[in-house]
């Protein structure tokens, strides 16, 4: 196994002849750690010595490019001389820029962002972000370190510390190891979280009464995959049956008074929970997604899985019963996916906190006109709230977890939401020193109801949205943004509002057809 890693300037991966041209490229790569062999060595998944597994292979060469350092890798088998059972493998490894600042001003705030992502070439992750408000003068700083597959054993570990302007404290530590992989056997986890945080609880609405909150969170799960087939096809070797149990406590050392809490929803509790399901989950490669003519592995298969246990909450005992089923493939009209759950405490055989998902990705075939190229994506969402807890925080907002920002007055909420987004991307053909631009219109519906409502309200609330995305050949993790976005409507805000910089690129993200951690359905 022959490893070969070359700096991110001037280099290619297919041609071994491409070399730095000119003092720029030759002044990045000589103040540039490369990745060093046995970082790339940890990622791997066949060892010297053993059959050629083609799957190993591809799976290593996809487990490569995932890293945040690498911007492209080629893995290929090489004859060797006077030997008909033998054959060497060469892995070649191109590394991204991993050192990213970043940062913004404004007459109120300015901001300066500092990641490693290939800390002494050792595939460790230093994040660091500093905040000042200007007046009055507040500081904030979050920082992470994540040391990423430890000694070839797909462990990860982090530790995270966060201060925020508003004095909020958050310090966790994870150690990890995800099903990284279709033919991974064994998964499982241990988190440690520390919070201090201010958060509103109404009193006589609309008046609304600051509190600081305090708890600990601690959790620890295992997960084990086997295969259901016994062939050696994709197919069969990419779907398992797969089972997993966790544990989580929460402990409040600070919360509400029954005057402002009288559901107790910020409260201790305890879980108990054990999913299992059959998982098939494969890769295509493809580009012009969510990066510029960089290949991107993108997850199809589909999930079943169902979850159990129970809930130990305010000296009572609930159930839990949740399933989920999630479908995704290239069709000849393009990519589409499907994720619909379902789940509910129950005590005294009624149900409690229900909730029911159903969401959707879709993006077309990659089309042309001229020399551009564009893609259309389109992602509905339908989140239903059934027997909600009685208190304002156990509701949802359009803004919650679909790019729908904006609506973030406590006071506009509910227990069903309906949001539609739709994104043309183009991806303009050329660069500007190293720069590609990829201009975007997006356009964000979303309707809102509770329990007063039919199901939902006739309001219809939007958003539109006109940007660029901007990225690097050698950042190619990292992306700028230039967004303007129009709101005929803001509730408690006003009518004919506009934004800046309200879309991320990940707001259509594709799911992972895994089974992993047991939990609850979010009600988000």
């Amino acid at each position: 196994i022959n490893i070969e890693t070359l700096d991110p300037f001037g280099f290619s991966v297919e041609d071994t002849t491409k070399e730095p041209s000119n003092s720029f490229e030759k002044f990045g790569n000589n103040v540039h750690v490369k990745s060093k062999k046995w970082t790339i060595r940890n990622q791997i998944l066949f060892k010297k010595n053993q059959p050629l597994d083609s799957l190993l292979v591809k799976e290593s060469e996809r487990l490569i490019r995932s890293q945040r350092y690498v911007r492209s890798v080629i893995i290929q088998a090489v004859p060797v001389k006077n030997s008909k059972d033998s054959v060497d493998v060469s892995i070649r490894v191109l590394d991204s820029w991993s050192l990213i600042p970043n940062g913004s001003i404004s007459s109120s705030r300015m901001n300066l962002e500092i990641t490693e992502r290939n800390f002494a070439g050792l595939g460790h992750e230093f994040e660091n972000n500093i905040g000042t408000q200007f007046s009055p003068k507040k500081n904030s700083y979050n920082g992470k370190y994540s040391y990423n597959n430890i000694r070839n054993t797909f462990i990860n570990a982090s530790l995270v510390f966060n201060t925020s302007l508003n004095n909020d404290i958050t310090k966790s530590a994870l150690v990890e190891r995800t099903f990284y992989s279709p033919l991974t056997k064994f998964a499982g986890g241990v988190f440690y979280e520390s919070r201090k945080f201010t958060d509103s609880l109404p009193t006589n609405l609309p008046d609304f009464e600051s509190l600081i909150f305090e708890n600990e969170t601690k959790s620890l799960w295992f997960g084990h995959a086997s295969k259901l087939f016994s062939g050696k096809s994709i197919d069969s070797r990419s779907t398992s049956f797969v089972t997993t149990i966790g544990y989580k406590n929460l402990n409040y050392i600070r919360n509400a008074s029954l005057s402002l809490d009288p559901s107790q929803f910020w409260s201790d509790e305890e879980q108990y929970l054990v999913s299992f399901g059959i998982s098939t989950r494969k890769f295509i490669q493809d580009k012009f997604i969510f990066n510029y003519d960089i290949v991107e592995d993108v997850p199809y298969g589909k999930v079943f899985a169902i979850t159990t246990g129970f809930q130990h909450k305010n000296s009572e005992k609930r159930n839990y019963y949740g399933g989920r089923f999630s479908y995704g493939h290239y069709y000849n009209f393009g990519y589409l996916s499907t994720n619909i759950a379902l789940g509910s405490f129950f005590k005294d055989n009624k149900s409690e906190e229900t909730t029911i998902k159903f969401e959707a990705n879709y993006f077309t075939n990659l089309l042309s006109i001229g020399r551009w190229k564009l893609r259309h994506f389109i992602k509905p969402s339908l989140v239903i709230g059934v027997n909600r807890a009685n208190s304002s925080k156990d509701r949802i907002s359009l803004t919650d977890l679909n790019g729908f920002d904006g609506f973030t007055n406590p006071l506009f909420n509910g227990s069903r939401k309906l949001t539609l987004m739709y994104q043309t991307q183009t991806y303009v053909p050329g660069a500007w020193k190293g720069f590609h631009f990829s201009p975007f219109i997006n356009t964000a519906l979303g309707l809102l109801g509770d329990s007063q409502d039919t199901f939902l309200n006739n309001k219809l609330y939007s958003k539109f949205t006109l940007g660029v995305l901007i990225s690097n050949d050698y950042l190619v993790f990292n992306r700028f943004q230039i967004s303007f976005s129009f709101y005929p409507t803001i509730p408690y805000e006003g009518t004919n509002l506009f934004r800046t910089n309200t879309v991320k690129n990940d707001d259509f993200n594709i799911p992972e057809y895994s089974i992993g951690e047991p939990t609850i359905i979010n009600f988000k």
